[in-house]
């Protein structure tokens, strides 16, 4: 299966949860049109609160929709844009793209900065979902499964059904990492 979109959200509050669109525009330097996260500087509330100047590397929140399914197999009833993603897409491995990676739906260009750092707040969504998105590895070490972030480098509607094409940066694949 060819990488695509899935579903779209966005909420002007900041809310963890987004609401389902028909489409978003993505504003390249900014993030979502009229999303709470949208900005050339950190949104997010915990993020501002320690340093207000940093870049926004979270303009644009991504997650795989196999991961709804993953954790409905351990009871957890998880859709579109209820773990607040901008964009849900299918047959695409976000966890394991390089940092750098660039996608292109339409003619917009996100370029993938991070994971997600899932947080607590997950829990207020389904009580021990947080316990889902946080996994050990062989050696002990976290792997966060809720998602990957990035910042957009082209601006353009994204619509559900639209294709994702992926643009890996040259060299040597280097594993994402929480921003």
């Amino acid at each position: 299966m060819s990488p695509v979109v899935e579903s779209v959200s966005a909420s002007p509050g900041h809310t963890f949860s987004k609401d389902v669109l028909p489409r978003i525009r993505l504003l390249a330097g900014l993030g979502v049109e009229g999303d709470a996260h949208m900005g050339v500087t950190v949104k997010h509330r915990s993020r501002v609160a320690a340093d207000p100047s940093r870049p926004n590397l979270r303009q644009v929140h991504l997650i795989h929709a196999e991961l709804f399914e993953e954790v409905a197999r351990a009871g957890f009833e998880v859709g579109p844009g209820q773990m607040g993603e901008n964009i849900t897409t299918r047959g695409l491995d976000l966890l394991g793209l390089s940092a750098g990676t660039v996608l292109a739906v339409g003619e917009a260009r996100v370029r993938i900065t991070g994971l997600r750092n899932p947080c607590a707040q997950i829990n207020g969504l389904a009580d021990g979902l947080l316990g889902q998105m946080v996994r050990r590895d062989g050696n002990g070490r976290p792997v966060f499964l809720a998602g990957v972030m990035g910042v957009v480098v082209e601006s353009g509607v994204v619509e559900p059904g639209m294709p994702v094409g992926v643009h890996a940066p040259e060299g040597a694949h280097v594993p994402l990492e929480r921003v």
